[in-house]
């Protein structure tokens, strides 16, 4: 009898599969293989603020933690900083090359097309998969979640996931409320197919939404339903809106929770986390959480008071400035959670691997 012959590699499978495994892709991880930041050389500071707002340096550092924040030039979109946040992140990864990239947004360059497959085209990869995730600062870890779900699936086996907003585009100058904490800047991730018991392995991801209080957090005008409605959009109605004391209780409670599944999901209690990376939102926030999950304030990576709250930005350029300075070092358990508009919330975990960070 003549035994079977073997199917044929599938070139597409094989073309996407950069890990070169060939067995079934379940049980496959995303592993953080690169990391990358940036953010626009424009600098505002406090002082500067003082000049067109009804405000002071302590009214805002007292508030907020922050004492700068980096703003696009004029002509500066959202691609712009993608694409140097994701170049850096595949330096560092060491390969040029991936299977699918995500971008996390809210302030694309246009209404449509998404701008992810320009971001792709700008890196030389033309042909692969991207799209854009909109789940504002919570972006970054859906679009975690995502990659890791491409790699699990076998669609993918390198996915270059950014989170960039060039949020002070649609911020009104003279909110003194959002004015303040709001800033622009881009982080990149490299992930690869891997298991689970690696370093870098991301944890399991839990997401969270209410759409019920989708108006806490909002840009009112320039979508489907104020532009079917046939009226012009009031003043003001383009720019971005938050409650703040509201956003502050839903933010502080949503992130607790999550955070406290991603641990126990994770096999960790609380107690293992050696560093907590939690989005920038502003200074009040992340003490009232950090302080709630019992996490020491050296356990706590920061920088809101340099880069302010650069939305989806905000967890994967913490990251890649903490590992640069050597607050983030390979071992360190990492607790990673956010909360943003939608609303949405999510959080994660990972045990930090060697990788250089750019």
């Amino acid at each position: 009898m003549t035994e079977p012959t073997a199917p044929a590699a599938d070139p597409v499978l094989a073309h996407h599969r950069r890990d070169g495994a060939t067995g079934p892709p379940g049980g496959r991880a995303a592993v953080i293989a690169g990391i990358g930041s940036y953010v626009p050389p424009g600098v505002v500071t406090n002082q500067d603020l003082e000049k067109r707002l009804d405000t002071s340096d302590e009214w805002i550092r007292s508030r907020t933690g922050i004492t700068t924040r980096h703003v696009v030039d004029a002509g500066t979109a959202t691609s712009d900083l993608a694409v140097e946040a994701g170049r850096r992140a595949l330096a560092s990864a060491g390969e040029p090359g991936a299977d699918a990239v995500v971008l996390a947004t809210t302030t694309s360059d246009r209404p449509c097309p998404a701008t992810a497959p320009d971001v792709a085209a700008r890196l030389g990869l033309t042909g692969v998969a991207a799209f854009d995730i909109a789940a504002v600062c919570s972006g970054f870890l859906y679009g975690l979640a995502t990659a890791a779900g491409l790699i699990a699936a076998g669609t993918a086996g390198r996915v270059l996931l950014v989170a960039a907003d060039a949020f002070t585009t649609i911020i009104d100058p003279l909110d003194r409320g959002t004015a303040v904490i709001f800033a622009d800047g881009a982080g990149a991730v490299v992930l690869r197919a891997g298991t689970a018991d690696e370093p870098g392995a991301v944890g399991p991801v839990v997401l969270g939404s209410d759409g019920t209080l989708s108006d806490l957090i909002e840009v009112p005008a320039g979508g489907s339903r104020q532009r079917s409605s046939a009226t012009a959009p009031e003043p003001g109605e383009e720019f971005f809106r938050m409650r703040g004391r509201d956003t502050y209780r839903h933010a502080v409670m949503h992130m607790l929770a999550a955070s406290e599944e991603a641990v126990a999901r994770a096999g960790w209690r609380l107690a293992d986390v050696d560093r907590l990376a939690a989005h920038q939102a502003n200074a009040r926030i992340l003490a009232t959480v950090a302080e709630r999950l019992g996490l020491p304030p050296e356990r706590q990576l920061s920088n809101i008071e340099t880069v302010g709250n650069t939305g989806a930005a905000s967890i994967p350029l913490l990251l890649a400035q903490s590992a640069a300075e050597g607050r983030l070092t390979a071992g360190h358990r990492v607790l990673l959670t956010a909360f943003g508009g939608g609303l949405a919330w999510g959080a994660t975990t990972v045990v930090w691997p060697e990788v250089k960070a750019l």
